[in-house]
């Protein structure tokens, strides 16, 4: 079934969800295998490189853990034949880096998106836990574990049209990969950013590293006038090596690309914004979100909206894999004005071909915050923070296909009375970044903290999408007193599926 909704008057569909609260859930908590090798030196000595990829609506394979106040990011569960079991991941790993960023110490919602906005492949860097255990034990949590490569030391992506002197390269001799490419003084190669010395590794999007040199030929021919070739340069290749690291299409930045995504930023006027938001099948086979009946003239069409576009993220969040009500709601949430990142049907045949996300590819495009935290009125003064939290957080929860939020309150008489005790995994509350522990401080502008607060819940149930949450991540010690004096209950840590 088609799924359309018309944003060019924006009060043309309202959508009511209940608001559930008591949304049950199941136990997530998976502990670490008992068979897993600990006895592993390579584990002990070094970090490892988990290169993953995923096959059409499929996963990765592994569980990502949340843990309790700590910016630990644990691998809780592998599945049996997954990408994440064959290319080496463990239940027990840390994730350190996401496709040579570093999240030691970052939250575990940021970690989350960084996988998600990876696409079909992602380069995980990981350390097992009880190596992970002694380097914390050793030099403290604030030292970071994790190899990275130097500034502007990355592979490329090279897209090269064909001129009177060919591609402008020719391959190493050899019967096999790998091969090495040799420039043509000033030809397309050159001019396409291929480095000299660069070490071939794909050709579009397919790993030619163990083709033989009659392979390469061939697919080099069925390229037409244009090829698109990953290829790293000698530093890279060298910096790799020192660190164990693949040479991964994740890591790499673009070069003379045919073409890439855009950003729209966009203030909806009397009109509405003036675009159709539809769900249906892309060039892949895949379900997408794509933009029709852009009307002349209107917001979205002066921002440089086409149609055709394929919607691939909202406030530079992927939504990769949400239905269609969810993505209208998060467009919505924006409120007046809206941040979206786009590609024209070339340019998603083109990513699609190489197997990466655009997101990856987005350099210096200017990405607007989410405006509704800005522009939202706030009712009454913000609450005051319990004395055992950290800071404060703003998180927009959409329902998810059930008309829940996927999270579980406890209300405790004897402290500042809401907590955050569940949250299931995989659902709208764990996509927002909720947390096991985390204090609500306001719901929809209303503070919280008193004796009249879940009446207050229930009277905003039937409050329209989205629902904001003003939290407060608990400190350690605040959170372990807490389920202490808890502990007759399950509190069982949310895990996410990626």
């Amino acid at each position: 079934m088609e799924a359309t909704a018309d944003l060019r008057d924006t009060a043309a569909l309202t959508l009511k969800f209940k608001f559930n609260p008591r949304l049950g859930i199941d136990n997530p908590v998976l502990s670490l295998a008992e068979d897993q090798d600990q006895s592993d030196p390579w584990n002990l000595r070094r970090p490892r490189f988990c290169l993953l990829s995923k096959e059409e609506e499929k996963s990765f394979g592994f569980h990502l853990q949340q843990q309790l106040g700590k910016a630990d990011h644990v691998v809780c569960r592998v599945d049996p034949g997954s990408s994440a079991q064959r290319h080496g991941l463990r239940e027990g790993d840390r994730i350190l880096a996401v496709n040579n960023k570093n999240v030691e110490h970052e939250d575990y919602a940021m970690v989350v998106r960084c996988i998600r906005a990876s696409g079909p492949r992602v380069l995980l860097t990981v350390l097992a836990q009880h190596a992970h255990d002694v380097v914390r034990a050793q030099q403290g949590s604030d030292v970071f574990c994790c190899p990275a490569l130097g500034p502007e030391v990355r592979p490329r992506l090279c897209h090269i049209v064909k001129d009177e002197g060919g591609f402008g390269f020719s391959i190493t001799h050899g019967n096999r990969g790998p091969f090495w490419l040799v420039l043509s003084s000033g030809g397309a190669a050159e001019r396409a950013g291929v480095p000299p010395g660069a070490r071939l590794l794909e050709v579009n999007g397919v790993c030619v590293e163990k083709f033989t040199s009659n392979q390469l030929s061939r697919k080099l021919s069925q390229s037409g006038d244009q090829v698109t070739l990953l290829v790293a340069g000698p530093e890279v290749e060298e910096q790799c090596h020192q660190l164990g690291m693949p040479l991964a299409a994740p890591l790499a930045e673009g070069w003379a690309l045919p073409a890439k995504p855009r950003c729209l930023n966009i203030e909806k006027g009397p009109q509405g914004f003036g675009f159709l938001l539809r769900e249906e099948k892309g060039l892949n086979g895949r379900l997408g979100q794509f933009l029709w009946d852009v009307d002349p003239g209107l917001p979205a069409d002066k921002a440089g909206m086409k149609a055709g576009d394929r919607l691939v993220a909202v406030a530079g969040e992927s939504v990769d894999g949400l239905g269609h009500e969810e993505t209208v709601s998060r467009i919505r949430a924006q409120g007046s004005c809206v941040s979206l990142i786009v590609v024209d049907p070339e340019a998603d045949c083109f990513f699609s071909m190489v197997r990466l996300s655009p997101l990856l590819f987005l350099e210096n495009t200017e990405i607007a915050d989410s405006p509704l935290a800005e522009t939202k009125d706030h009712l009454v003064e913000d609450a005051a923070e319990p004395s055992d939290t950290v800071g404060s957080r703003q998180c927009f929860l959409y329902p998810g296909a059930g008309g829940g939020y996927g999270f579980r309150l406890c209300f405790v008489a004897s402290g500042p009375c809401l907590f955050i005790s569940q949250v299931t995994p995989g659902g709208s509350a764990a996509r927002a970044g909720l947390q096991m522990g985390d204090a609500i401080l306001e719901v929809n502008g209303y503070p919280v903290g008193g004796d009249s607060d879940l009446d207050r819940l229930q009277q905003l149930a039937e409050a329209e999408p989205p629902l904001c949450l003003k939290l407060a991540a608990r400190n350690l010690q605040g959170l372990e007193a807490w389920i202490s004096s808890e502990s007759g209950k399950d509190w069982s840590l949310a895990a996410e599926l990626l």
